[in-house]
């Protein structure tokens, strides 16, 4: 990843509100997928849970990489790898 890229994503980041958000939800899904994942055993709704979450925490990731890759120019597909780091 190039310099450039990374001032792209992370202004994009500061200044697109949309994206900010869908980084923000991102991170929070993957706190609770983290609780779910720390129990040794998973009741049949936790389990519903984790998958749904799992589900919509790609589509997020999917929506970012978009938003990246039309308004940041040149964003690689990890890009919203980058994003949650900093969410």
């Amino acid at each position: 990843m190039d310099e450039q890229s990374q001032d792209s994503r992370e202004l994009l980041l500061r200044t697109d509100t949309e994206l900010r958000d869908l980084a923000a939800q991102h991170h929070q899904l993957e706190g609770r997928l983290r609780e779910l994942t720390a129990k040794p055993y998973l009741s049949e709704p936790e389990h519903l849970e984790e998958v749904t979450l799992k589900k919509r925490k790609l589509l997020l990731k999917d929506r970012m990489e978009d938003i990246l890759r039309h308004r940041g120019g040149h964003a690689s597909p990890s890009a919203a790898s980058s994003i949650q780091a900093h969410g």
